[in-house]
Parts: structure tokens; sequence; C-alpha cells
């Protein structure tokens, strides 16, 4: 079966490394791909949103599937493009995927379906906006570009000055382009974040393992929201019954809801959930697998990804089976230093033969060696039977890894391991 993923980064390696554990005999390339990915898959020059590319070259090529794993080809309408041109394509049709392209109509919908989530006001005019937080008398808020941002379209405002600053920045100055001529701003919800993962086919779904994303750059959640610095699963405030409570109030509403909107969601949707006081509420949603979750999500997966994704687009999710192993992940983002503001590339990196569980990132094959090419460069990832056992072998493992000015932190899976401890 010849399989085209697109996407060059880390999530898209973890994807191909368990693509090709499939029974089915697999012929994976990936567009745009990276250097680790090279070494697994055949990498192909198109970039993840030439929707033309993409559809000429699996004609072209007898593709026999397309999995379309980044936000914006997703937004932009990829999927509907291939399966115009009779490709199957694993990912939702450009309707469904505005549940990440704009944020004003997830809060909307989540209003319109009473889907818990923190409260909000939605603005395409600075000086309104400007005016509701000048009245606004509890922070932080959060203020939200619409559009999609690369993971960092988030602001936490701490007092009123911050937040017009942050309005400013978004509306006026353009930080986030388009994406932030529209804004959210939302009550801030105390509480811990769980993410989880789920495969549905617009009738059934089935979440995957839950985990615990750290998205500020340094250690104790202090700097800049990145796409995300370390992940570990199972997330040990997602209990059974904080699970039950999410499927009945939060994913199988959201999954009915965009039916009744006819916006079908054919896919992977992410669920961002903030857990406060033993109650979940959404924090976001996005129309695919998450970055870096899926790199802890997918080793603990017990089911044969090509038949997931077959089953989903064929809208027959309920015959196959999808489990989660009784075991713990980390993953812990190696990334270059100034992301995920300035950084340099082109940085020659050692150490990657010594180890195994290595994800690539932005990394590059220049002169025959592996140098960095982006913010987050590596994901390091360790299966164990225990959390603390996990996190200790991603650890172990960085010490085996060096290029000039890395950056990491050293407290991914912390607070997870003071929860279990606690309960």
């Amino acid at each position: 079966m010849k399989i085209l993923v697109i996407g060059g980064g880390g999530r898209e390696h973890a994807i191909v490394k368990k693509l090709k554990q499939s029974k089915t005999q697999t012929e994976i390339f990936v567009a745009p791909s990276n250097a680790g990915i090279n070494e697994e898959a055949t990498s192909v020059n198109i970039g993840a949103t030439d929707i033309d590319g993409v559809v000429n070259y699996s004609r072209e090529n007898n593709i026999d599937l397309v999995v379309v794993t980044p936000d914006d080809p997703l937004v932009l309408g990829m999927v509907d493009a291939l399966e115009n041109a009779g490709i199957r394509a694993y990912g939702p049709n450009k309707a469904a995927a505005i549940i990440e392209g704009s944020k004003i109509f997830a809060k909307d919908l989540m209003k319109k379906y009473n889907i818990p989530t923190a409260g909000y006001a939605s603005f395409n005019n600075h000086d309104e906006a400007a005016d509701y937080i000048k009245c606004h008398t509890k922070f932080p808020i959060v203020i939200k570009a619409d559009g999609l941002a690369l993971g960092k379209g988030v602001i936490i405002a701490n007092s009123k000055g911050d937040a017009l600053v942050a309005l400013k920045d978004m509306m006026l100055k353009n930080a986030f382009g388009e994406s932030g001529q529209q804004v959210v701003i939302e009550d801030f919800l105390t509480g811990v974040e769980v993410s989880v993962l789920a495969f549905t086919d617009g009738k059934t779904i089935k979440p995957m393992v839950s985990s615990m994303d750290h998205k500020r750059a340094f250690d104790g959640d202090k700097g800049l929201n990145t796409g995300g610095m370390g992940v570990v699963a199972p997330n040990p405030c997602y209990t059974e019954e904080v699970e039950r409570k999410a499927m009945e109030r939060i994913f199988w509403p959201t999954l009915h809801a965009m039916n009744n909107e006819g916006r079908k969601f054919k896919g992977t949707l992410y669920f961002g959930l903030m857990i406060c006081d033993g109650e979940p509420y959404v924090i976001e949603y996005n129309c695919r697998f998450g970055d870096p979750e899926t790199q802890v999500c997918l080793p603990l997966l017990e089911g044969d990804l090509v038949d997931i994704f077959l089953s989903v687009i064929e809208e027959r999710l309920e015959e196959v089976p999808v489990h989660n192993k009784n075991a713990s992940s980390a993953c812990v983002i190696v990334a270059s230093g100034g992301y995920p503001q300035n950084y340099e590339k082109g940085k020659e990196i050692t150490g990657l033969n010594e180890v195994d569980g290595i994800i690539h990132a932005g990394t590059a094959l220049v002169d025959g060696k592996i140098v960095t090419n982006g913010g987050r460069v590596l994901g390091v990832t360790a299966v164990a039977e225990s959390l603390q056992g996990a996190i200790n072998e991603a650890y172990n493992k960085i010490t085996k890894i060096n290029f000039e000015d890395m950056h990491y932190r050293t407290d991914i899976g912390k607070k997870a391991l003071e929860i279990k401890e606690a309960n």
C-alpha cells in the first residue's frame, strides 16, 4: 500500500514509525519530510500546503492513501481536493476543520450546544475589544487569535496593561498576521490541563491515551508559550470519573454538534481540556494529531494505524479495536536556543546514533551531517512501566545528544509525578 504523509515535523515522524508497524505492507512517502523521516520513508519535495502539488503527485504515483496531518492544509481544504480527485485521504474536510481554523466558531459551537468551556467574548474591532478589557475586573484573562498561529496565538495576560499590549500586538501590529484580526477574550480557568486525541468517523469516537503537555519555554512553566516543550502520558488527572464526564458532556456532544451543523468530522479530533475541581472544560479543539502529544500517544496505542485510518474514512471505526497499553510514555523536546523567538539553524547534531526513540522535528541533512533546521529540533521519547521510569529514560538519552545552544526543560513530567504521589 502506497501511503503519502503530509508534513515534516515530529508528529509526522511518529506517525511514520507507527504506520511501519502495520500488518499491511506499506511504502511510505512524506512531503516535505526531515532528516529523520528520510531514513524511514521516501522524501517528496512538495510543500505541506501545496494542494495542487499533492493531488498531482498522488495521482501520478498511484498513492493509495494520503494522511494529512498539519492544520494549515486541512483548514485550506486539502482533503476535499484529494477526495474530489478520487484519492483516499485521512483527515477532516474543510467544513469540519474550521473547529480549529476559527476559535470564534469553536466557542460559538460550544455555547450553542452547552458544551462546558470558559466564558468569552469575540471581537473584530480593536477599540471595542480594548473597551471590554478596560471594563474587566478579574485577571488573568486569555486572549486568543481567531485563526491558526502555529500554537502560539494564545496570550495569558496577568493585568489590564498586559492584556491591552497583547491585544494591540495581535490586532494592530499583526503579530499573527490575518489570524489575529479577530480575537476571542475569555475567562482564565484554573486547574490542570489534559490533552486527549480521539479517532472519529463522525459516528463513533475512540480516544487514545490522555496526556499532559508543557507549553511554556522554561522550567516551572515560565517564559513564552511554545508549540510544546514536552509531554507525558497518561495524565494522572484524567481519572475514570473525569473520563466519563468528558465523554458524556464534551466528546459525544461535540460530535453531535458538528453533525447537526452539517460538518461531519472524520479524522483525529484533539480535545484540549482543563480539569477544574474534577470537572472537565474545553480550552480548545484541534482538527488533527497534536504535537508533541502524538509522540507519546502512538507508542502506547495498541492497534493497526493503517486499519484505523481506513476505518475512519469508510465510517466503520466501530469495527476496529483501539486500545492503549498499560504503560507510560514521556517525550522531552530538545529545541534551538532562543526558541520560540529568534534562533539559528544549521547546528550539527551529534550522538543520535547512540540512542533510540528519537523523533526528528526540525532537522535537515547537509553535506552528510544532520543539522538543526527549526525551533523544536528533536523529541526524545521513552516508554516504561512507570511514568518515573519513562521520564528517567528520556532524560538519560538526552545526555548523549549535543548541538550548539541546545535547550530543553528539565522538569517535564514533574507536575504529573506530584499529582500521582498526592493521590
